[in-house]
């Protein structure tokens, strides 16, 4: 299940935020979002874990806690419309 993680602190990296969620299960991929200019973090993540109840557990325990001082929003992404 894809998870979509925004209000990120721009210093966090995907190491980090690959850690703070394989306490809740395994994680297939995490991919930070950066400027294609400045290269800096645009605050804001996509997260894959290998099972549903996992990433839901991961949503329910770290949706709205705080990160480096700032809320964490945590939801299902939704698939890209084009």
């Amino acid at each position: 299940m894809k998870l979509f993680i925004k209000n990120l602190d721009r210093d966090i990296n995907e190491l980090q935020l690959e850690g703070l969620f394989s306490k809740f299960g395994e994680v297939l991929s995490t991919k930070i979002i950066y400027d294609t200019i400045t290269w800096e973090s645009k605050g804001f993540a996509f997260l894959e874990m290998a099972k549903k109840e996992d990433a839901l557990k991961a949503i329910e325990a770290l949706n709205g806690q705080k990160l480096r001082g700032l809320d964490l929003i945590v939801q299902e992404a939704e698939e890209r419309r084009r």
